[in-house]
C-alpha cells in the first residue's frame, strides 16, 4: 500500500468540500477525521483561546486552538504530499505510519487547558505539562474507540510522536515533521497568529518554497530541506523572531502574564491539576476570580480579567547587552526565586522611596533558559555539477547562514529575552525615576 491511497491525501487532492477557516482555506475532512473532531476532549479546544493574554494588546487575536489544530492538519497533508515523492520517505513511512502522524497533527494540542503556556513556566509541582496529558486524553473511551475502530492505531503511537518520545526511525522522522526547526505547528501558527493580530510579521516568509524544499537528513530521521530552501528558512526564523519580539512577548502582554502568574502562585496551595487541566477559558477564568477573593492576587485577577483594564506598567526593562549583570541574577530562575527577589525590592524601594509598596505591588518578568528560536536544520547541497548523479552532503543551516547564527542566538538571546519589572500605574513611574533602582536591584538579587 503506497501514500496515495491514504484516504486522507485522496481527499487533500481530489475534494474541495471541508470546513473553511482563515485565511480562506478549506480542511478536507474524511469521516474518521470528522469522527475525532466531534469528540468532547477536541470539542473543549474551540473554547481555548490560541494566544490567550495577547488578546489584551492586539484585540483580534481571540482565534481558538480547534482552528489552528485545523490548520495543523491541513500543513501536515502539504508535508506528506510534498515528501511522497522522496525515495527514502517512501520506504520508512508507511500508510499506517503517515496515519499516526496525520492524527498527531490534528491532536497535538489536545492537552491544552486555559493559559496552560505561562502557568507550565512557572515549573509548579501541581501543574503537569500538556504534552503529558495526551495519552490520557486519546486512551479514553470515545478518542480510543475511533482511533481503534476507524484508525487502527493505539494512543500511544499518536501521544508517543506528540511527546517526541518515539525511539524507531519512521517515529523520529514524524516527530521532527511535528515539532522541529520546520514543522507543520509553526507553519500554521506563524501566520495564523500574524493575521489575527492584524500585524504581518509572521506571514512573510515563502511557505510554497519551503514546502518544495523538504527532504529526509543525512541520517534520514528527521526533516532537513534542500539548498534551494534556505532562503525561505531564513526567512521563517526571522517572522518566528519577530512575532516573539512584537506579539507573543510584548512588554504588555508580558506584564499580564506576569500579573497572572503571581495571582496563580498565591493560590497555589489550592491547585487541583484534574480539575484545572479540564477547563476552558471561562472555567479557569471563573476558578480563579473566586480563588484570590480576599488575598492580595484579587487586583491582578481584576486588572486581567475585570469590567477594566487595568495592567501594570513597565518599569525597567535589562537586557544582556546593556544591562549583563542584572540579566544574569535574575533570567532562568526559579519562579519562587523571583517572587521573593520582587518582594525584597518592594520593601527596599518603599524605604528609599518613602511610599507604601506591599509584596504584591513590583512584579519581576524573567525569561526562561530555553532558546524560543533555536534553529539546528541540516541543508543538502549536490558536490560538484548541479546534475540529478551528483551525491548529496548535508551541512547544519547555521553554518551556512550568519541569518540564522544571528537571530536565533545573538538577537534573541541577548535582545529579545529581557528581564523586566512591572508596578501598578500609580507608582511606576516613581519607581522607575529612582536614581540608584539598578543598585538596589543587585543588592537583593
Amino acid at each position: 500500500m503506497t501514500l496515495r491511497a491514504l484516504p486522507e491525501l485522496v481527499t487533500f487532492a481530489t475534494s474541495t468540500d471541508g470546513v473553511r477557516i482563515p485565511p480562506g482555506v478549506t480542511v478536507p475532512l474524511t469521516p474518521r477525521v470528522r469522527a475525532l473532531l466531534d469528540t468532547p476532549q477536541m470539542r473543549r479546544l474551540s473554547r481555548i483561546s490560541q494566544l490567550g493574554l495577547v488578546s489584551l494588546v492586539y484585540p483580534g487575536a481571540t482565534h481558538s486552538r480547534l482552528e489552528h489544530s485545523l490548520g495543523v492538519y491541513r500543513m501536515g497533508l502539504e508535508f506528506l504530499h510534498r515528501l511522497q515523492h522522496d525515495g527514502r520517505f517512501k520506504e520508512m513511512i508507511s500508510e499506517q505510519d503517515a496515519a499516526a502522524f496525520l492524527v498527531a497533527a490534528l491532536v497535538h494540542d489536545i492537552g491544552h487547558w486555559a493559559f496552560c503556556h505561562p502557568l507550565e513556566d512557572m515549573n509548579l509541582p501541581a501543574l503537569p505539562t500538556h504534552e503529558s496529558l495526551v495519552q490520557g486524553l486519546l486512551a479514553e473511551d470515545e478518542p480510543a474507540a475511533i482511533l481503534a475502530e476507524m484508525w487502527d492505531l493505539h494512543p500511544n503511537r499518536v501521544a508517543g510522536l506528540i511527546s517526541g518520545t518515539a525511539v524507531d526511525p519512521p517515529g523520529k522522522m514524524l516527530q521532527s515533521m511535528l515539532s522541529g526547526p520546520i514543522d507543520v505547528d509553526k507553519m500554521d501558527y506563524l501566520g495564523r497568529d500574524s493575521l489575527h493580530a492584524g500585524v504581518p510579521y509572521g506571514r512573510h516568509f515563502d511557505e510554497d518554497r519551503l514546502l518544495s524544499s523538504l527532504c529526509l537528513d543525512e541520517s534520514g530521521t528527521s526533516l532537513a530541506i534542500d539548498d534551494k530552501g534556505r532562503t525561505a528558512a531564513e526567512l521563517l526564523v526571522f517572522a518566528r523572531y519577530v512575532m516573539f519580539s512584537e506579539v507573543y512577548w510584548h512588554h504588555t502582554v508580558r506584564a499580564a502574564t506576569a500579573m497572572l502568574q503571581r495571582a496563580v502562585w498565591v493560590v497555589r496551595d489550592s491547585i487541583e491539576s484534574s480539575q484545572l487541566t479540564r477547563f476552558d477559558d471561562r472555567a479557569f477564568i471563573d476558578w480563579l476570580t473566586a480563588a484570590v477573593i480576599g488575598t492580595p492576587a484579587e487586583p491582578l485577577v481584576a486588572g486581567i480579567f475585570g469590567t477594566s483594564r487595568q495592567l501594570y506598567k513597565r518599569v525597567a526593562s535589562f537586557d544582556t547587552l546593556s544591562h549583563p549583570e542584572i540579566h544574569r541574577q535574575l533570567s532562568g530562575r526559579s519562579h519562587k526565586d523571583i517572587v521573593c527577589v520582587a518582594h525584597r525590592l518592594a520593601e527596599q524601594l518603599s524605604i528609599r522611596l518613602g511610599i507604601p509598596l506591599p509584596g504584591e505591588s513590583l512584579l519581576i518578568d524573567a525569561p526562561p533558559v530555553e532558546r524560543e528560536v533555536e534553529f539546528k536544520l541540516q541543508i543538502r547541497q549536490r558536490l560538484g555539477r548541479r546534475c540529478d548523479s551528483s551525491p548529496f552532503v548535508w551541512r547544519p543551516l547555521a553554518e551556512r547562514s550568519p541569518v540564522i547564527r544571528s537571530l536565533a542566538h545573538e538577537q534573541f538571546d541577548d535582545l529579545v529575552k529581557r528581564v523586566r519589572i512591572f508596578a501598578p500605574a500609580d507608582v511606576a513611574q516613581t519607581i522607575a525615576d529612582c536614581p540608584s533602582l539598578e543598585t538596589i536591584i543587585l543588592e537583593v538579587t
